[in-house]
């Protein structure tokens, strides 16, 4: 196990600072990043409101750029990326405002290359299988259920 490193509130701040500049980050992350350092309580409160002040630390500016980042980059679905910001603990009004980074007509093409990708990898003739099977991997990737079977649907005609 990793050797704690103690560090005072004002030296954590610092470090967080440029934890925070590098990336956008979230509460949580900063919050664990604390408890490396072996900062907690009153103490880690004191850092995290002091990083919001100095606008280093803004949970609706992180959720728009993991959102707009997991969809550009990888291709995530809105339900996956709402799933992975609930997991850091967003609020509901963080999570929408990231999920409306996402253009809805962009979403649609995306989700109709990944689709059209993975119906040219499926090796079984059947077509309802590899429309199955495709319906699944796009379910999986994030995609919602009934937007996914339209686009199944138009690959299968």
């Amino acid at each position: 196990m990793e050797k704690e490193i103690k560090l005072t509130p004002q030296q954590a701040l610092l470090k967080l600072a440029h934890f925070c500049a590098y990336q956008e980050r979230c509460h949580l992350e900063v919050k664990n990043k604390l408890a490396e350092y072996g900062v907690y309580y009153n103490d880690a409160v004191q850092v995290i409101a002091e990083l919001i002040v100095q606008n280093y630390l803004n949970e609706e500016r992180f959720a728009k750029a993991f959102a707009g980042g997991k969809f550009r980059v990888k291709k995530w679905g809105r339900n996956k990326i709402r799933q992975e910001l609930k997991l850091k603990k967003l609020s509901d009004y963080c999570i929408q405002q990231g999920l409306k980074q996402i253009d809805s007509d962009q979403y649609i093409q995306v989700m109709e290359s990944e689709a059209i990708k993975k119906y040219k990898l499926v090796k079984d003739k059947n077509p309802l299988v590899k429309a199955n099977k495709t319906a699944q991997y796009l379910v999986s990737r994030g995609f919602e259920t009934d937007l996914v079977w339209d686009v199944v649907k138009a690959l299968n005609k």
